[in-house]
């Protein structure tokens, strides 16, 4: 049987596979979508300039601290390598792993010897790992903040996957992320900050490679 600690785990990257990097507020089953909000010319250029931030990096390397919403923390390290490429990777006693390879995020329970998967094209982490981005374009803005520490924007895809919504906030002085909450239905609150970020040095290709579940072998994705 899982501790609680491990079901949060479990419960977080179930919705982070299936909202992406963000602060994700989830709507009931077959709720309205929110109305997107006017956004002014300067909001736009901003989150232009964000956009700008994501385009100018193919790799992402950083720490990571995870609060749980009991207050459980997590922590360990993790590595992007655009396109289509990423892998979180939690410190003992935290036994999950994540992989996107480039096809599938794969999520593992490495005490368990267990595995889900999901194709990375049925998830909003496409828009994160994808080689370039057009957050006006590709996203509904629903709420923008600045203040002169940080920007943060609640939005949704536009594909609509997943009803829900993805806040991401920023440093507003270099645009740099710096973390995501995710709000579930039921009020529970998972937060990620992301510290030591560095975007000038490429992982070793190997680190998103993964045993893939037997399944996958029999299904290829759509």
């Amino acid at each position: 049987m899982l501790t609680k600690l491990h079901q949060t785990s479990r419960r977080f990257w179930a919705l982070f596979v299936v909202m992406a990097v963000a602060l994700v507020f989830w709507l009931p089953q077959g709720a309205d979508a929110a109305k997107e909000t006017k956004l002014s010319a300067e909001e736009k250029a901003t989150i232009e300039k964000i956009t700008t931030y994501f385009n100018n990096f193919r790799y992402l390397n950083g720490e990571f601290v995870q609060r749980g919403p009991s207050g459980h923390i997590s922590q360990g390290i993790f590595y992007m390598s655009k396109p289509g490429r990423l892998r979180f990777e939690y410190s003992a006693p935290n036994p999950f792993l994540v992989v996107a390879d480039g096809t599938y995020v794969i999520v593992k329970d490495r005490r368990l010897k267990h595995a889900d998967h999901y194709p990375l094209s049925a998830t909003p982490l496409r828009l994160v790992l994808s080689e370039n981005i057009d957050l006006l374009e590709e996203a509904k803005i629903i709420h923008f903040y600045q203040d002169p520490s940080i920007i943060s924007l609640t939005l949704e895809d536009k594909d609509q996957w997943v009803p829900g919504q993805l806040t991401l906030v920023f440093d507003n002085t270099d645009f740099a992320l710096q973390q995501w909450v995710i709000i579930d239905g039921q009020g529970n609150r998972t937060s990620v900050h992301l510290t030591k970020l560095e975007t000038d040095i490429e992982p070793d290709p190997k680190l998103f490679e993964v045993e893939k579940p037997r399944e996958i072998d029999n299904n290829s994705p759509k």
